[in-house]
């Protein structure tokens, strides 16, 4: 469980945000009326990950091939290619609210891992759901330290994307 939510997700919206400079400058502008201060963008990236941390869409993925190819096509698709193009137009206040609320979904899901009685994800054993929700834990706590060095010691340099 902890290599398919917090290894491979994270991996192929990494490929997404990867793949997003080589996208036509034609492509971009297509879209940058709508998703002209990156909200948009990040909102589309926000909804897709969420339906990717379901337990019921980890189940779904290791049981159904065309689930599977979904997940290979929307995340990084869908994931990260938005966060990619949506991130540098986004303000310091609409990446703060994103980060706030990443750091928060963390500790969420990390607790309800950790503290469910019953197996969420039919396809993995009790201890491998809690060791998932240690690490969730652990993700959060490491998030908010960091983003409280960078806030108090690191620089806040805005670019704003035209």
């Amino acid at each position: 469980m902890v290599l398919q939510m917090l290894v491979q997700i994270p991996l192929l919206a990494l490929a997404g945000w990867w793949l997003a400079p080589l996208l036509t400058r034609r492509i971009v502008d297509t879209f940058s009326t709508w998703n002209r201060s990156g909200i948009s963008g990040i909102l589309l990236a926000s909804l897709v990950a969420v339906v990717w941390m379901l337990p019921r869409a980890l189940d779904a993925a290791l049981e159904t091939s065309w689930v599977a190819l979904a997940k290979f096509t929307s995340v990084p698709l869908l994931v990260g290619m938005p966060l990619a193009i949506s991130w540098p137009r986004a303000g310091f206040v609409v990446r703060g609210v994103w980060l706030v609320e990443a750091i928060a979904m963390a500790f969420r899901l990390g607790w309800l891992y950790t503290v469910s009685p019953a197996r969420l994800c039919s396809n993995y054993l009790l201890g491998d759901q809690r060791q998932t929700g240690k690490v969730m834990l652990a993700i959060g706590v490491a998030a908010c330290l960091l983003l409280a060095w960078k806030l108090v010691w690191g620089h806040n340099r805005i670019e704003r994307v035209r």
